[in-house]
C-alpha cells in the first residue's frame, strides 16, 4: 500500500473516531443537563391570551380535556405526570398530535387551524436562569 494512501486513511479514521467521541459527549452532557426533576408548568394558549396554567409536577395520573376553538375545531389534551401533549384534534394536517408528548421546555406544541399553542417553562426561577437566552453586548 502506498504510504500517502496509509495517511489517508489513518487520518480519516482519526478525524471519524473524534467527531464520534464529540457526539458522544454532546449526547451525554445534554443527558445530565436535563435533570430528571425539573419542574415545568405547562402554559396553554388559544388566540394568544392564556387559557390555564398547569403545573405538571403535581400531576399524580393521566387526565385529559378538551379545548375548542373558535370556528368550532377541538383539541383533546392530555396531561400526564411530567408530559403534555395533544391527543386528537380535528384539524386536517395533524401535526399537532404526531408531535407527541413534550417533557422539556425545548418546542412548543402549535395547533395553526386552532391558534392553540402549549409551551412549557421551567417552574422555579433558578432553572431559567442557568442558562442564558440572550447574548449583551
Amino acid at each position: 500500500m502506498n504510504p500517502l494512501v496509509k495517511r489517508a486513511c489513518l487520518m480519516a479514521g482519526g478525524i471519524l473516531m473524534i467527531l464520534t467521541f464529540c457526539i458522544l459527549a454532546l449526547l451525554i452532557q445534554h443527558r445530565s443537563s436535563q435533570n430528571a426533576s425539573a419542574a415545568y408548568t405547562a402554559f396553554i394558549y388559544q388566540d394568544g391570551s392564556l387559557l390555564q396554567s398547569i403545573p405538571l409536577n403535581q400531576i399524580t395520573e393521566t387526565c385529559r380535556f378538551t379545548v375548542n376553538a373558535a370556528h368550532g375545531g377541538y383539541n383533546i389534551i392530555e396531561v400526564s405526570p411530567g408530559g403534555i401533549a395533544i391527543a386528537e384534534a380535528d384539524c386536517p394536517d395533524q401535526i399537532c398530535v404526531r408531535q407527541g408528548q413534550i417533557t422539556d421546555s425545548l418546542l412548543p406544541i402549535t395547533c395553526l387551524p386552532h391558534r392553540l399553542v402549549i409551551e412549557l417553562r421551567p417552574s422555579t426561577p433558578a432553572a431559567s436562569a442557568s442558562a442564558p437566552d440572550a447574548v449583551a453586548y
